[in-house]
C-alpha cells in the first residue's frame, strides 16, 4: 500500500525562489497564501504583488517563528512557513 502524499494548502508554484519587497509573481501568491493560513488573523491579498502589507506580514511571521527577521522570503522563510502552513496547529 502506498501511502499520499500531504495535501498542499497552496498550489500556486513548486519555485522557492528568494523574493522580496517589489518582486511579483507565482512564488508571491505561494507566500502571501502560506501567510495566511500561518498567521492568526492574516487576510493577505494572494495578488502576487509583494508590497509593503505583505513584507509587514513576513516579518510577524519571521518573528514568531524566531527566525532572521528581514522581510525577505528566502530558504529559511520557505521552510517554516511550508511546515507551518501545512502542518496542523502551527499558527503565529
Amino acid at each position: 500500500m502506498t501511502e499520499n502524499p500531504p495535501t498542499q494548502r497552496c498550489n500556486f508554484t513548486d519555485s522557492r525562489p528568494t523574493i522580496k519587497q517589489g518582486a511579483s509573481g507565482d512564488a508571491v501568491k505561494q507566500a502571501q497564501c502560506y501567510l495566511n493560513s500561518s498567521l492568526t488573523g492574516e487576510q493577505l491579498a494572494v495578488d502576487g504583488e509583494f508590497g509593503p502589507v505583505t513584507d509587514a506580514a513576513v516579518r510577524r511571521f519571521q518573528v514568531c517563528a524566531k527566525i532572521t527577521i528581514d522581510g525577505i522570503v528566502g530558504a529559511q522563510t520557505w521552510s517554516f512557513l511550508t511546515f507551518w502552513s501545512n502542518s496542523p496547529g502551527f499558527v503565529c
